[in-house]
């Protein structure tokens, strides 16, 4: 592992989550780079250097990136896992209510099936902001970004992770991770509920 993937790995651990990108919560962007940027890090100077810490971080057994905060791409330690299922798996009305039928559709297609779906378009967004399922972005074969999709349970089946704890303890171990890092319980999906 790079250093400044090691250095981003070491705070991700003690603060629990991370946003890829933000201009005034923790994040890795700004680790990285020693600056709050306004635009997209692509253009950087240290670019490259940030797709590498990245790249290295969404590969590690340790960190998983998902929609929690602001439907922003937030990388959750392993420590907060359990809570983040609880929450995740919870079935709430902030997850079920209103969701399009693109989204119905794709979320019982993912839950019958024993593989991770390929799927692209609204209905992944819309899960994926609910926490509905788990999403990554893998390389197909031809060399083309690609979207897999998956229930969270096969996903803490492949990831290791069993403890179980109630949504209640879930939402509050997020929840004190969210203060922690100074960002607002509205930005959560479920919000200030």
């Amino acid at each position: 592992m790079n250093r400044g993937a090691a250095e981003v790995l070491a705070t991700l651990s003690d603060l629990g989550i991370l946003l890829k990108q933000d201009k005034r919560l923790p994040n890795v962007v700004t680790l990285v780079t020693g600056e709050s940027l306004s635009a997209s890090w692509w253009s950087h100077p240290k670019g490259r250097l940030i797709f590498g810490v990245l790249s290295e971080l969404a590969d590690h057994p340790d960190v998983l990136i998902t929609k929690l905060l602001s439907a922003k791409d937030t990388l959750v330690h392993r420590r907060l896992w359990p809570a983040f299922l609880a929450m995740a798996t919870s079935g709430d009305t902030w997850q079920r209510e209103k969701l399009s039928p693109g989204a119905r559709a794709l979320l019982a297609r993912v839950r019958r099936s024993k593989e991770p779906a390929r799927a692209s378009g609204p209905a992944v967004k819309e899960l994926a902001s609910r926490l509905l399922v788990h999403t990554a972005e893998r390389h197909s074969e031809s060399g083309r970004h690609e979207i897999v999709v998956q229930s969270w349970r096969s996903w803490a089946r492949q990831a290791g992770v069993d403890e179980r704890l109630s949504a209640a303890q879930g939402r509050e171990a997020i929840e004190a991770a969210c203060r922690a890092i100074g960002a607002p319980l509205s930005a959560l999906p479920w919000g200030d509920t």
